[in-house]
């Protein structure tokens, strides 16, 4: 069978698809994805055979190709970094194809920590972006706040299941709810990241009870502290 590939293709511009996904990109014969991701790797496809899939159809898309595959090299683009809340997918994809090669990419995390220049090692990074029960993962959230950590977090939209449906209103309410003060802890809300339609909110937590965001949407709450290297030149006197 041909080689099968889940490639990162960045949060949304194509200057941030990387050259090593571009190589794959351009030298392969099909690409399977959703319209967001495909519309960032446009420029890479002439000639293509390019198949557009939804959430519903993407399983029928996968078996369809799968017998066609023969010696055929097939891209299946995600948006962001492969590695970073595509698990469920990528899972899938094996199970289909076997050997699935992951090309990683620049994630709207990274670009939401260079945003603002909150470093990555002393934050914690959460995904609700998952079918499955995300209680343990707000108790993270809790506690990662409580800690002091800065938090970068990835919400969930599922607006035709409102109770699975936590997008930054209902953080904000769940945490004001137990006892956070969200008037006082500050938070940027990120939209479509690196695009022209990029947007960015900028106050507390409890501003964003009744506020509407996409599902492109990064949130993160800032409570960097900081901690340069000269703190510590005792190290080398």
């Amino acid at each position: 069978m041909g080689k099968v590939y889940a490639v990162g293709v960045g949060p949304g511009s194509p200057s941030y698809v990387t050259e090593a996904a571009g190589k794959i990109i351009r030298e392969c014969d099909v690409i399977i994805g959703y319209r967001y991701t495909l519309d960032t790797i446009r420029h890479l496809t002439d000639g293509k055979d390019v198949r557009e899939i939804t959430m519903k159809s993407q399983e029928d898309a996968y078996q369809k190709i799968l017998p066609e595959l023969g010696n055929k090299t097939l891209v299946i683009p995600f948006t962001g970094d492969v590695n970073f809340s595509e698990s469920e997918v990528v899972d899938r994809l094996a199970e289909i194809f076997g050997k699935v090669e992951l090309v990683p990419g620049i994630s709207a995390v990274q670009v939401a920590a260079s945003r603002t220049r909150i470093p990555l090692d002393k934050s914690q990074i959460i995904t609700m972006h998952v079918t499955g029960t995300i209680e343990e993962k707000k108790l993270e959230l809790q506690k990662a706040l409580i800690d002091g950590l800065s938090v970068i977090l990835v919400p969930r939209p599922w607006p035709s299941r409102p109770e699975k449906h936590f997008m930054p209103s209902e953080i904000s309410a769940y945490l004001r709810e137990r006892g956070f003060a969200t008037d006082k802890m500050r938070v940027h809300v990120f939209e479509a990241l690196t695009t022209d339609a990029e947007t960015c909110f900028v106050g507390t937590v409890r501003e964003l009870e009744g506020r509407e965001f996409s599902d492109l949407s990064v949130m993160v709450f800032d409570q960097a502290a900081s901690d340069s290297y000269i703190n510590y030149r005792w190290q080398w006197q």
